[in-house]
């Protein structure tokens, strides 16, 4: 009786084999395009570095300069900085592994609407890079080196830089994130635009809230992340009136 059974159990085993198998598979390629880019930027290890703490360096009093205080920053810093750029640079390739991976699981109006909200998310988080580093960084660095005590030299460390600026980094890029967020927790028929715009003063006072989090005390740079982040949300919103919600149908292909 067991003997007869022994067919059956490995024909249940057997998808979830080949789904771990292509998940390890799709692991892995992602894993060799970061070590790929990282590879090719290493070389410019120090010019990313340079690029980075522009902002700040700009900003440094005359004749004033950053320090490493730790016997290996010199080069860990730089190391890390080229790490974590490496995988923002691969994060296409990721994010196409991933869809590859849950694609066949999908409806095909899945479909429809999941792969522009996948390119729009991948936009909106280089955009949310690229706002921070040109518009938020000079004016952070330009307070925090602004308000020391006199008689005090102004000498930032890099690694201690590195750490603010990658949490800036991955803060304003999640928080671009949030049109692709309000999308889809219409789509999923967790709430509707009407609900949403009904609880915008909430969400106003949350932004804000966030901003003050994330920025330096001074009413300039909070309302530079709560304003974008607010009217991201209403992008979402309004965007949402049009999508609808998730509907189950056969698949098609």
């Amino acid at each position: 009786m067991s003997d007869s059974q022994n067919p059956q159990e490995d024909d249940q085993a057997q998808p979830l084999v080949t789904h771990l198998t292509e998940l390890r598979d799709r692991l892995l390629r992602s894993v060799l395009t970061i070590l790929f880019v990282f590879l090719c930027l290493f070389y410019f290890a120090n010019d990313i570095y340079y690029f980075v703490s522009e902002p700040l360096r700009s900003l440094l009093p005359e004749g004033t300069s950053m320090i490493a205080t730790e016997v290996a920053s010199p080069f860990l810093t730089p190391f890390k900085l080229t790490l974590v750029a490496s995988i923002v640079v691969a994060m296409p390739m990721i994010l196409y592994q991933v869809w590859g991976f849950i694609a066949p699981g999908m409806y095909q109006s899945e479909k429809r609407v999941a792969i522009p909200l996948l390119i729009s998310s991948i936009l909106l988080f280089y955009a949310g890079l690229a706002f921070a580093y040109y518009v938020v960084f000079p004016l952070v660095f330009g307070f925090f080196s602004g308000v020391g005590p006199e008689g005090v030299s102004y000498t930032p460390d890099i690694a201690r830089f590195l750490d603010i600026t990658l949490k800036l980094f991955f803060a304003f890029g999640i928080a671009f994130e949030i049109p692709i967020a309000t999308l889809l927790l219409i789509w999923a028929g967790i709430t509707t635009p009407q609900a949403l715009a009904e609880k915008r003063p909430y969400i106003v006072v949350g932004c804000f809230i966030f901003g003050m989090l994330l920025t330096p005390p001074d009413i300039i740079s909070q309302a530079l992340l709560a304003i974008p982040m607010w009217m991201l949300f209403e992008v979402g919103v309004f965007f949402g009136r049009f999508i609808g919600t998730k509907k189950m149908g056969p698949v098609e292909g």
